[in-house]
């Protein structure tokens, strides 16, 4: 059996005092840094990620269409709340390839089985985004014809 002393090592187990929130006051300027980090992250996403892109693509159509098709206060819930799982799952998704990448570098069978996974969680977000949509939208779609 191994065993592994890491008192002696150069390991600190502690949090540096820059994100040590106990016995901080409460700034609003730090919030404001919070919100300006969580805005470049969206973008960082929608810039690097293809699938952001499509999910973009499919918002805008969706909302447009919501208005054009008068949905009730109720479908918009739903739409919305579909809309936020499968961008909330893309950013999920993406931050984990940027840590798994940064983590293993080179190819390793676990990381892509683990990225494949994550993927596999947006995919389902987006399948069940689209029977919402499907849902919601069929009866007015048909109703135009």
């Amino acid at each position: 059996m191994v065993s592994l002393d890491l008192s002696a090592t150069s390991v600190k187990n502690e949090i540096p005092s820059e994100y040590a929130a106990e016995g901080r006051p409460f700034q609003f300027t730090g919030r404001i840094r919070s919100f300006q980090h969580a805005i470049v992250g969206i973008l960082r996403m929608v810039r690097c990620q293809h699938n952001a892109w499509i999910h973009a693509t499919a918002t805008v159509i969706v909302i447009g269409a919501g208005f054009l098709l008068h949905i009730s206060r109720a479908d918009w819930c739903w739409i919305i709340i579909a809309i936020s799982i499968v961008w909330t799952a893309e950013a999920l998704n993406t931050a984990f390839e940027f840590l798994a990448d940064a983590a293993s570098p080179e190819f390793h069978p676990l990381v892509q089985d683990a990225k494949d996974v994550a993927a596999g969680a947006v995919l389902v977000t987006a399948i069940a985004a689209a029977v919402i949509g499907a849902i919601i939208f069929w009866p007015h779609v048909a109703g135009l014809f």
